[in-house]
């Protein structure tokens, strides 16, 4: 079957899923451009801050759509290309996309507070609490894998390293000549743009090698620093010209596979059990945030409310980001399975081998090639695309991270050292390296992949109850979150099984640590939903 005919049937499905079904969630939530937001109402020049719609878009995309889009539908291809697509069009728009976009209007209508504190709200401070050390080690896990992703990139795709610093340099820069020069907008993009191409050239001229060990730990020492400073400093400028790369490579990648006209060459369908493990639930939670992922929860009421300018540019940003990333992740699976022409088996030693950021970046370097640009060029500008996003996850994980830790420790009309920024996100950073170093990269992406997919499930429950409370019809919030608590359960289960069976210990405990807090957070919700009915 040729490529591009994947391509038209998931646009044409996103399309209709965001005008008709993204009209439902607006109504139903009631939305309306008058009413102020928390950007407005609680600014403070830090982390309230009003943003326009596109550079919001641009901070929101890059900060949930990451390396995660790419690397979830490589790794789940081992099973078939047709199980992963499927999941990726039904996904993304009755679970994914509802997910984020209701986590946005549910921490928008509470102040700009994130989802923990809804919980606490309806659920009860024992259960903000539990979400709260959840969130925390599923952050970690974040941080864990995105470190190892960047790392080993950055070893092997040398002009990548380069590009990416200079490309923090200009973000910074950017965000000074439109935040304290008062450029305005489209003239600094202007040059931005330009000078982030820029950035891809000087990389290709001057590449760096060092080992992804040393990488790792020089990537821990910048997202220390991002996570501590102002939103505007790096966070929104990064993000909004991040969001150019993203747009570049949707683009790029859309015209190439047109021109190139490739076949999907791997069966439709392999086997239901597979070196990777079985397809359920392994498949589900391995396509991770191709789909469905609870980080975006985590961004959309942690970084993304407070900035939200009109309650109208939450479907554009919740609802829309998550079905460009799920043509994304269509994108990635195309190019992982065109450039792999192996069966089962070997496919899934050739992705382990290689990393599925490596074939992503090769792939489209090979499309771009049919269309006369340079196979290195193409090569490079997707690696730091897909590094840029990387980082973005990275710092915003981190910076929400410590934005828990020290809600965690928070305490009435008093400072504690544990709810100090620099301590919470130095005690984060320190939590992370320890992970990172603990398993390899298809280990902890499982371990990951469920832990995301059980956040996303956990804030489907939050706003599940609120909009019950609301004496509002939930069964649109209420499925999805049946059908991720069913799925992802099952996934930690088995890999706990098998973490143990292989001896890896740390991502044993973390895996053990998860499951029980989730089930203890599910008998908080069923107490209080009784406790609800019964009044």
């Amino acid at each position: 079957m040729p490529a591009p005919i994947l391509i038209i049937m998931a646009i044409i499905v996103f399309a209709a899923g965001y005008v008709w079904y993204g009209r439902f969630l607006n109504r139903t939530f009631d939305i309306r451009a008058e009413r102020k937001t928390p950007a407005h109402v609680n600014a403070d020049g830090v982390d309230y801050v009003p943003a326009r719609a596109p550079v919001l878009m641009g901070h929101h995309f890059s900060s949930i759509a990451g390396a995660g889009p790419i690397v979830g539908p490589i790794y789940a291809a081992v099973f078939g290309w047709i199980p992963v697509f499927l999941w990726i069009l039904i996904g993304s728009i009755f679970l994914g996309g509802v997910h984020d976009y209701s986590s946005l209007v549910a921490s928008i209508r509470h102040s700009g507070k994130s989802i923990g504190e809804v919980i606490e709200a309806y659920i009860g401070r024992a259960g903000k609490k539990v979400f709260l050390i959840f969130a925390w080690f599923a952050l970690i896990l974040v941080i864990a894998v995105f470190c190892n992703l960047v790392s080993t990139t950055f070893e092997d795709e040398a002009a990548t390293p380069t590009a990416s610093g200079l490309f923090i340099i200009l973000a910074i820069l950017f965000g000074l000549a439109v935040y304290r020069f008062k450029v305005p907008l489209g003239i600094a993009t202007l040059f931005g743009v330009i000078l982030l191409f820029a950035c891809v050239a000087l990389g290709i001229l001057y590449p760096i090698h060092l080992d992804s060990g040393v990488w790792i730990y020089i990537l821990l020492a910048y997202i220390f620093i991002a996570a501590v400073s102002p939103v505007w400093v790096l966070l929104q400028p990064r993000d909004f010209l991040n969001s150019f790369l993203l747009y570049a490579i949707l683009a790029g990648g859309v015209i190439s596979i047109f021109a190139a006209w490739p076949k999907m060459t791997l069966a439709p369908v392999t086997h239901f059990h597979t070196d990777h493990g079985p397809l359920f639930p392994l498949l589900f939670v391995t396509v991770a945030c191709g789909a469905i992922s609870g980080f975006h929860s985590l961004v959309a009421s942690g970084t993304s409310s407070k900035q939200l300018n009109r309650e109208t540019d939450a479907r554009p940003v919740g609802y829309g980001s998550m079905l460009i990333e799920g043509l994304l992740a269509v994108i990635a699976l195309i190019t992982a399975i065109t450039v792999i022409h192996q069966n089962s088996s070997g496919y899934y030693q050739a992705v382990k081998n290689l990393t599925p950021i490596v074939i992503f970046s090769n792939g489209i370097g090979q499309f771009i090639n049919v269309i006369g640009i340079p196979k290195q060029m193409g090569t490079t500008f997707a690696s730091l695309a897909i590094s840029a996003f990387c980082l973005t996850t990275l710092d915003t994980a981190t910076r929400l991270a410590r934005f828990i830790f020290q809600e965690f420790f928070k305490q009435k009309n008093k400072e504690s050292i544990l709810s100090n920024r620099y301590v919470g996100t130095f005690i984060t950073v320190v939590f992370s390296a320890l992970l990172a170093f603990s398993g390899s990269g298809e280990k902890i992406w499982k371990i990951f992949g469920s832990a995301n997919q059980l956040l996303a499930a956990i804030a489907l429950l939050a706003v599940t109850v609120w909009v019950a409370e609301l004496g509002k019809k939930f069964l649109f919030i209420a499925i999805p979150m049946i059908i991720m608590f069913f799925i992802t359960l099952s996934a930690l289960g088995w890999l706990i099984y098998q973490c143990v069976y292989d001896g890896s210990t740390t991502l044993s405990i973390f895996s053990i640590l998860l499951f029980i807090v989730t089930l203890v957070l599910i008998i908080q919700a069923f107490i209080h939903f009784r406790r609800m009915k019964a009044s």
